[in-house]
């Protein structure tokens, strides 16, 4: 089985290849021939809700479900933990936690000579008895750009980091020192 994808993982299609392959050793790869160490924990699965405001002024809202994984420092192994002990965890989270399965799949991993940081699964494949979990660095983004906009200023001058120009509402100022009413009532401006 091979998923490569241009786009990010959910979680549903992360899950789903992991049940198509229980019997497997789980690994995963954060560089070039670099394998996280065969002895790593699973230790925790985190749901993420973002809210963001872009620099155009842009709402954007998303779920990122990020499953960490540790090395501890003096534990040997020769193999990865099989997808089915994954499972098992995955299991024990989903019953206390529901997972968004449209949640955008991280990968949280670092260890001595990797700083730690998130990371997407970019292609999931089978090599030999083991599931290899490729992961592909998350980037930094202008939404601007993926809305079709620029980041900078375009051919007309405008820049794409300025909020869409609306006219404010406008308000009428009462001198509450010479109003003849002397409490706020809806509609009377004073409040």
């Amino acid at each position: 089985m091979i998923m490569n994808t241009t786009d990010t993982m959910n979680w549903q299609n992360f899950k789903e290849t992991l049940l198509q392959n229980p019997d497997l050793d789980l690994q995963f790869q954060y560089g070039e021939g670099k394998l996280v160490d065969a002895a790593y924990h699973i230790t925790e699965i985190k749901q993420a809700p973002i809210t963001s405001v872009d620099c155009g002024g842009v709402m954007n809202a998303w779920t990122e479900i990020i499953v960490q994984l540790w090395v501890p420092e003096n534990e040997q192994q020769d193999r990865s933990m099989k997808v089915s002990k994954a499972l098992s965890i995955i299991n024990i989270v989903e019953k206390m936690l529901p997972l968004n399965p449209n949640g955008t799949v991280k990968i949280e991993f670092g260890n001595s000579q990797f700083d730690t940081r998130q990371m997407f699964p970019n292609e999931i494949t089978v090599q030999g008895e083991a599931l290899l979990v490729d992961l592909r660095p998350d980037a930094v983004q202008c939404k601007a750009i993926s809305r079709g906009g620029s980041c900078g200023t375009n051919d007309k001058g405008e820049e794409c980091c300025t909020p869409v120009a609306t006219e404010k509402p406008k308000m009428q100022l009462v001198n509450i020192a010479t109003a003849k009413e002397t409490s706020c009532s809806p509609g009377s401006g004073c409040c």
